[in-house]
């Protein structure tokens, strides 16, 4: 059927599909008479059962799944067709009632459109971690590398928010400090400033690994915006799972589909992925909404109109925190500088937090991430610099130290009566 609804005839249908001229004309008979469900054998099955999904929703489902198998193929489909997105499908077509996407797998799985779940790999050490609950709290970084015929390496940096899913990116043909710091800016005006920003230990973040103690640009940038930097553990790409499973959607939609050419090609492929993975329906976490949906539920904070950076990055008030294992003498490795993790354990995963303020600065290692309810400090250690740290300026002040986001949103309501929705982006 999906043959002559592409406009064969019978008879191209059925020598393509290696069938008779009679079985075709059969197929497209039932259809006309009864549409998809013509094309079922008929159940045994009680027409009135209980907390059954209606036929009518039952074959929606399994029509949904199949347009988005063979959307599949099409080199400008992202290629996913998941409970989730069926579901989110369903409710654009007005499709009701429209079963839970529990019940949508369910159905998919007695089709045979489902394949088992791998277990979960156990981790020999347990990291402390964020658990944000909103957008803008926490963005994750990454670069993913590709290369051209020819051998030339593209970096492709990723970012994506944690809760909302919306991600942005961009693709420079080196990976430098000068590249990542151009993509955290183009970041914020893709998402606007988040609370924390997550990256790997990679020389470009993190400021090499030469100089102990180095605070390096985008360390720098970071907090010259009032966003607090966090380092992921070494080798360990599970602690940025998200942005590390987001590289996967990327590199199968822009690089295995097609073939790029060159930089420019790059460009003009990733520019068409990004909006699409913004409005898709993917996203089990997201209950049905877009990535864009979610994202634009709080207000975003951006950077300031006409904002430039400084000819020189100073070292602004703020904190910068880093993952990390103890290791077996009871020290862990932070800015190419050993330290004592005092009271921890061999193999313990930590949480380390730099505070930086005019007044000097302070390491602390700590048994749990600062959104914890309880939390041990283990050690803490003077940080000695070689420079002052300023006052982080007005026009970045972000909201109250220890409010949640809904308090941070009804001040704001109280201070502003009535808001322009054209300006909660």
């Amino acid at each position: 059927m999906h043959l002559l609804n592409s406009g064969k005839k019978p008879n191209e249908a059925a020598q393509e599909l290696g069938r008779s001229r009679a079985w075709a004309y059969k197929w497209q008979t039932r259809y006309e008479q009864a549409g998809w469900s013509g094309l079922k054998a008929q159940s045994r099955m009680p027409k009135h059962v209980p907390r059954r999904t209606l036929v009518e929703v039952r074959q929606a489902i399994l029509h949904v799944r199949s347009e988005l198998e063979a959307e599949r193929e099409n080199e400008d489909s992202l290629g996913y067709i998941g409970a989730d997105v069926v579901y989110g499908l369903l409710r654009m077509r007005g499709i009701s009632p429209v079963p839970a996407v529990s019940t949508i797998e369910r159905i998919l799985r007695q089709a045979g459109k489902t394949k088992p779940r791998l277990p979960p790999v156990e981790k020999e050490v347990v990291y402390p971690h964020l658990k944000p609950t909103a957008a803008h709290q926490l963005t994750q970084v990454d670069i993913v590398p590709h290369y051209l015929t020819g051998g030339q390496s593209i970096a492709c940096f990723n970012s994506i928010d944690v809760v909302s899913r919306y991600p942005a990116g961009k693709q420079y043909a080196n990976k430098g400090s000068e590249q990542a710091s151009d993509f955290i800016l183009h970041l914020w005006r893709e998402l606007g400033l988040s609370e924390y920003l997550q990256m790997d230990n990679e020389s470009c973040f993190s400021g090499g690994y030469k100089h102990p103690g180095v605070i390096g640009k985008v360390v720098r940038l970071a907090l010259y915006a009032g966003v607090q930097p966090v380092f992921s553990p070494f080798y360990h790409p599970e602690s940025n799972a998200f942005v590390e499973r987001f590289h996967q959607d990327y590199s199968d939609f822009v690089w295995n589909k097609v073939h790029l050419e060159n930089l420019a090609a790059v460009h003009q492929r990733s520019a068409g992925f990004f909006p699409n993975f913004r409005t898709s329906h993917h996203h089990s976490a997201l209950a049905g909404q877009s990535p864009l949906e979610l994202h634009r539920t709080l207000p975003v904070r951006k950077l300031p109109a006409g904002f430039s950076l400084p000819g020189q990055l100073p070292i602004t008030a703020g904190q910068v925190h880093f993952l990390r294992a103890i290791d077996e003498n009871r020290n862990v490795l932070i800015l190419n500088k050993v330290w004592s993790a005092g009271k921890g354990l061999p193999d313990q995963g930590v949480w380390a937090t730099l505070s930086l303020k005019p007044t000097g600065a302070t390491l602390r290692i700590y048994d749990a991430a600062p959104d914890a309810q309880k939390r041990l400090c283990l050690a803490e250690h003077p940080f000695p610099l070689s420079e002052p740290v300023v006052p982080l300026q007005s026009q970045f002040s972000q909201k109250q130290p220890g409010l949640n986001w809904w308090q941070t949103l009804l001040s704001s309501l109280f201070k502003h009566p009535v808001l322009n929705p054209s300006t909660m982006s």
